[in-house]
């Protein structure tokens, strides 16, 4: 089975689960997962559900990205992002455990990564982390890296901190009410990180630092 969830600026806005099924995405009313934007074509892409799921683009004017990366075909993995006009769709093999924290601290840095940041001016930026606070990984440390990271899970929430020119910014992605920041709930603006700052998923804690 395969889940899929559109989202637009971040925000989820639909979600589907097929099942060894072709699924025909685009603008088009007769599409399975229909997008009403300019920005994607009447028929975009397609994707094969067997037991691996292989998306095709469709049509050559209108780009197909998966995880950053422009591609006419490609296998789906796990929590792979497919970017299709200004919209996104996370691709899932299967519902996700929300009963472990190894999965509640589950970060994924596929998310799109073209408008987020100038790599020329990377090195301006200074390194940080995050710092597990509580639980069985305490003491666990996750470097951000990447222009893009993803922390949670669908059920648990789900926050994106996003690595700017002028600092690190995070935001709800989905909230369920269990996303905090220094103990306020945490909403779908983005809020600069600020050094010890601490964060809160499904009652684990990081606290944020630079280096």
């Amino acid at each position: 089975m395969a889940k899929l969830t559109v989202y637009f600026k971040y925000k989820a806005i639909d979600s589907y689960l097929f099942e060894n099924k072709v699924v025909h995405i685009g603008r088009d009313e007769t599409n399975d997962i229909k997008i009403d934007s300019l920005a994607v074509a009447p028929a975009h892409a397609v994707i094969v559900i067997k037991d691996k799921c292989l998306i095709k683009q469709l049509n050559d004017d209108y780009p197909l990205i998966i995880n950053g990366q422009k591609t006419k075909e490609s296998i789906l993995n796990n929590s792979d992002t497919i970017t299709i006009g200004k919209h996104d769709i996370v691709f899932n093999d299967s519902d996700p455990s929300i009963n472990q924290i190894e999965e509640a601290l589950d970060f994924k840095d596929n998310m799109p990564v073209a408008s987020t940041i100038d790599e020329h001016h990377d090195e301006h930026i200074p390194a940080a982390s995050l710092q597990v606070m509580n639980g069985d990984n305490i003491g666990k440390v996750v470097s951000l890296k990447r222009a893009m990271t993803r922390l949670g899970n669908i059920g648990n929430g789900i926050l994106v901190i996003t690595k700017r020119k002028d600092g690190y910014f995070v935001s709800a992605l989905e909230n369920n009410g269990t996303l905090l920041i220094n103990n306020n709930p945490l909403n779908e603006s983005y809020l600069k990180l600020q050094q010890n700052d601490v964060l809160s998923i499904n009652n684990t804690a990081l606290q944020f630092f630079l280096h």
